[in-house]
């Protein structure tokens, strides 16, 4: 039946999935309908081979330039349409596409024609993901032939101006072409040159990792690259220009009278404020006991050349090893000369492992070679180890409040815990109360690795002891995170997400210290009573404050308050891992949600897959009150999830981090309920039990991947413009719906004159109306159930 389907309804149909895809162009098949491609779309024939994307931006104007390519793996000829809908105020430069030889012009559509034809498809093919495509230009041109496992190659070229906010400018490419290939595409690039007239200061993407190179003061280049993957969301890159010593930015987002949330961007840039990097005082721990010998050891030393190799001049370190006793090697700070690094370097090539842990002399070691009061250098100490203390004074509590006495803002302790039988807890408990960080390295992960990359960071410190302030008359801020700041560094920024009541002009000062002198930096800004251009900043707020939530959660054990929080947050804001997507279900259940509105139904009735969840959420929970939760391979588990989260700065750090706690151990790759067996038994069970089920169901539960892989829960939950959907079979639901009680339903037909009424008079619901022909989505007062 679906071979005979007529040509041009499988290439429409092909035409609106693809559509998602924005300024990304697709091909329409024209011809006889190609077989279905197996474990994907029967009308998505042909696959992309790579998407890459080069863009140069001079000041405001920004030149975009697309090269992919489509490779027809079917086994016969294929007709086709190629088209391309522009991005909002770009025109096109330059097109060109070899047909049969020749390279062929495109055909313009203006913005009407573009409109008449999208709705044309969405009432004829029932599908309405063009819709947001109303009000854009497009072009076309017919391509013929494609021939059997050939390739055509398109190249695309297009100008447009950016818009400019106090310095602060904004690219997008949009790049989501999830539904466009056939299978994943093997390469996708974006690489972007910035040249500006003045000082470069923040360059950040909220959407994707990118990698940051600064050439010079008025020149950077930012990097995206994946495999194998179906990009979903639109790149973007947000670039500040400023001559102040320190640039600071503030990106706002607010749709409601409720409180709304900001985005604080500040970095130095390449010049400190001097002109010259600040002096450091730096001292290298490493844990030498017996659990470290092998790989470990080898790896850490490793690790400790690179950072001896990188010592700045003027620096000052040492290098204390320790296992059953403690071993300084200089026994106070020296001077990073060719000799001292020489020394250092003997002296950690020789090192063994063997005996016991004393953390505690490590620690006190490490600490009294601070330098006193009147010396300004920051004092940064890398601690490395792979075990619990052992040997000396062995409690959590009095190592940390041996610690925490040094609140100076100069004394920064980083912890490495190597393996899986550290005390996540004690090591957490002490970076955190030196306003560090604690980092974990796994036995499949590369001690050098981990440590190198760390070390490059923050080997050159040009703004310590950081703190932020807002002053603003009708402004309140609250909720900021991270909530120490971290020092700046040359060429890093600092990323904080923040809430904010009131609105109005307001100012930001940074203050902190360079080379023992106090520096301070105020930047106007202003707190917007209404901008829903921002969307991402929600998200990503909502992510450090679920961390921030859990963490405590982890530390301190659960309550009703944390719980209840963290559940709405991540209810409203799309954050899915096994952890929070049981407690949203089980939310559910308890306040009688409607199955129609609910957002984990197909969950609900996934009993391994609940069974993961509810095992991680135990873990979380009795970590705190269970000395031995604190360590092993679960509770490190535990430590980097939380971290992950309370670290993300941008959606592809999310969207990883969900990713990896959902595969975890199984996560969400259950296999549905068995014959008989109801998951509410679940709910109540002795932890014992629990534990036992969890560990049945993993050792049943095979991995699924793919795509709308019905047990991957993560990808079944999608942010659109500051609003979380859930999607249960074909029907996709609007999470608000559960906080509203004054909601009247009304059912509209999908491509009835109703359906486009209710968009014409609502432009601002296109991106939420074109998720799905099946989808409930509140506007105003009333859940729209389309069908």
């Amino acid at each position: 039946m679906r071979d005979r389907l007529p040509a041009f309804v499988s290439a429409l149909v092909l035409l609106i999935l693809a559509g998602v895809c924005r300024a990304d162009g697709f091909i329409v098949i024209t011809s006889k309908s190609p077989p279905a491609v197996p474990g994907h779309f029967a009308f998505a024939p042909l696959e992309v081979t790579f998407h890459r994307v080069s863009v140069k931006i001079d000041d405001l104007l920004a030149v975009t330039s697309v090269d992919e390519e489509f490779y027809n793996p079917n086994n016969q000829r294929l007709e086709g349409m190629y088209l391309f809908p522009l991005p909002a105020g770009s025109h096109i430069d330059r097109f060109s596409m070899d047909i049969n030889g020749q390279m062929t012009d495109a055909e313009l559509l203006s913005a009407d024609k573009a409109r008449s034809l999208y709705e044309d498809i969405v009432r004829r093919y029932r599908d309405p993901a063009l819709l947001e495509y109303s009000g854009r230009d497009a072009f076309k041109v017919r391509i013929f032939p494609i021939e059997p496992n050939g390739r055509k190659h398109v190249k695309i070229q297009y100008t447009q101006l950016l818009k400019s906010d106090s310095g602060t400018a904004e690219y997008t490419y949009p790049l989501n072409t999830e539904k466009f290939s056939s299978v994943p595409i093997r390469d996708v690039t974006i690489a972007v040159e910035l040249a500006c007239r003045e000082p470069i200061k923040s360059v950040y993407s909220p959407t994707h990792s990118v990698q940051i190179k600064r050439e010079d003061e008025l020149h950077a280049r930012a990097f995206y690259e994946q495999h194998q993957i179906r990009p979903d969301t639109d790149f973007k890159l947000i670039f500040s220009r400023n001559k102040s010593p320190v640039g600071v930015d503030l990106l706002t987002y607010r749709s409601s009278p409720d409180d709304g949330y900001f985005l604080l961007l500040a970095s130095p840039g390449l010049q400190p404020p001097k002109g010259q990097v600040e002096k450091k005082d730096v001292c290298f721990v490493l844990d030498t006991s017996g659990s470290m010998a092998g790989p470990k050891i080898e790896q850490a030393k490793k690790a400790l050349t690179f950072c001896l190799n990188s010592l700045n001049e003027g620096d000052r370190f040492e290098v204390i090893r320790f296992s059953t006793e403690t071993e300084p090697l200089f026994h106070e700070l020296r001077p990073a000369d060719k000799a001292n690094t020489d020394k250092a370097l003997a002296f950690v090539k020789d090192l063994r492992a063997s005996g016991g842990t004393d953390i505690d002399g490590a620690l006190h070691d490490a600490l009294k070679l601070r330098p006193d009061a009147n010396d300004a250098h920051p004092y940064v100490v890398v601690f490395l180890t792979d075990g619990e203390p052992t040997v000396g004074d062995t409690s959590e509590d009095s190592l940390v409040s041996k610690v925490t006495r040094y609140r100076d803002g100069k004394t920064k302790i980083f912890c490495f815990g190597i393996g899986n039988d550290v005390n996540t807890h004690l090591l957490d408990r002490i970076a955190e109360g030196t306003h560090a960080f604690s980092t974990y390295v796994e036995p499949q992960e590369d001690i050098e690795v981990k440590v190198s990359a760390f070390y490059d960071k923050i080997r050159e410190p040009v703004l310590s002891n950081v703190e932020v302030a807002f002053t603003g008359s009708d402004v309140r801020v609250m909720q900021v995170y991270p909530g120490a700041m971290p020092d700046l560094y040359k060429g890093e920024m600092l990323v904080a997400f923040g809430r904010y009541s009131g609105h109005g002009p307001a100012a930001v000062k940074i203050t902190g210290t360079f080379d023992g002198q106090p520096q301070q930096f105020v930047q106007d800004v202003k707190f917007a009573a209404d901008d829903t251009t921002n969307a991402y900043i929600p998200r990503l707020w909502a992510v450090r404050r679920v961390g921030y939530l859990l963490d405590q959660i982890r530390m301190h054990g659960e309550s009703a308050e944390l719980r209840d929080e963290v559940t709405r947050l991540a209810r409203e804001h799309g954050i899915v891992t096994p952890y929070t997507a049981y407690l949203i279900l089980e939310d559910e259940r308890r306040r009688n949600v409607p199955v129609s509105i609910q957002n984990f139904r197909e969950f609900g009735a996934d009993r391994p897959a609940l069974a993961q969840s509810q095992e991680r959420m135990y873990q979380a929970q009795s970590e705190a009150q269970e000395a031995q939760k604190r360590t092993g391979s679960g509770a490190v588990a535990a430590a980097k999830d939380v971290g992950q989260l309370k670290a993300s700065e941008n959606l592809d750090q999310l969207a990883t981090a969900q990713q990896q706690q959902a595969l975890a151990k199984g996560g969400f790759q259950g296999q549905g309920p068995s014959a008989g067996e109801q998951p509410q038994a679940m709910f109540g069970t002795p932890a014992a039990g629990r534990r036992e089920f969890a560990a049945r169901a993993t050792a049943t539960t095979q991995p699924a991947f793919g795509y709308r892989v019905a047990q991957n829960y993560t990808q079944q939950s999608k942010v659109i413009n500051g609003r979380a959907f859930y999607q249960n079979g074909t029907t996709w639901t609007d999470s608000s719906a559960q906080a509203r009680k004054d909601l009247k339903p009304q059912q509209i037909d999908f491509g009835s004159d109703a359906y486009f009424a209710l968009l014409k008079a609502h432009p601002e619901a296109a991106p939420w109306l074109s998720l799905s022909n099946q989808v409930d989505v509140v506007i105003g007062d009333t859940l729209y159930q389309v069908r």
